[in-house]
């Protein structure tokens, strides 16, 4: 597939394209600073020999970096253009300090697949968004008096993201992953999800196995215009 990722340069995004190049997908990944990717760029050209430079032939993983900003609309232009879908890893560091990259990115985003006549679109925000009724009593309480204190700036925004998506037309096929605490922990190959329901025991993943399980939402017909809970 020839995948668009947007927040490449975060540490789920950089897992996220490693695992897109190793599947043999073509990814154009969007950052602010394109330099910021040059190792991953060496290493597919390094998977790929010298198909992996854009503009070879198609088939083989490539990997080409775009610069483009989120928060800028114009920048985004073209971005997407051939995609199969569009993926975003997109995040903040962990402040409470008022954001809407979440909202206003995927509103750019999805504002730029349009332009381009593209419809799969995979991103994340974060379990403390799902509603209380997928959450148990002290998962409630935990967020709602803890999480939320610290960090509700960034959840807001999530929530803004999730409530943009169901606004959506019809014909965007969205998915929203919503991963526990993430962890910096190789692949354990495998995750638990729940779509539209309660994960029970799912406090923690790998940014490993979230990446792959975005990538496996882009082909389960069950994950379209849903909210997955995902965890190991």
């Amino acid at each position: 597939m020839k995948l668009t990722v947007f927040g490449g340069t975060g540490p789920t995004g950089r897992q996220l394209l490693r695992l897109a190049l190793a599947d043999g997908h073509r990814v154009t990944a969007v950052a602010r600073d394109p330099a910021a990717l040059a190792d991953l760029s060496a290493g597919a050209s390094s998977l790929a020999g010298s198909a992996a430079v854009p503009g070879a032939q198609a088939g083989g993983p490539t990997l080409t970096v775009l610069a483009g900003d989120v928060l800028d609309p114009a920048s985004l232009a073209g971005t997407c253009e051939g995609a199969d879908a569009v993926l975003s890893a997109l995040g903040t560091r962990a402040t409470n300090a008022e954001t809407s990259v979440y909202s206003t990115g995927a509103r750019h985003i999805m504002d730029a697949m349009r332009a381009s006549g593209v419809t799969r679109l995979v991103l994340l925000t974060a379990a403390p968004v799902a509603p209380a009724a997928e959450r148990s009593p002290f998962e409630r309480l935990l967020v709602d008096r803890v999480l939320h204190r610290f960090f509700g700036s960034g959840y807001r925004d999530m929530a803004r993201l999730e409530e943009l998506l169901r606004a959506q037309p019809e014909g965007l096929a969205w998915t929203v992953l919503r991963p526990p605490r993430l962890l910096d922990k190789p692949a354990t190959g495998s995750y638990r999800s729940a779509v539209n329901s309660r994960l029970r025991g799912g406090w923690s993943i790998s940014r490993a196995d979230l990446a792959r399980a975005m990538l496996d939402a882009l082909a389960d017909p069950a994950t379209v215009r849903a909210a997955v809970n995902v965890a190991n």
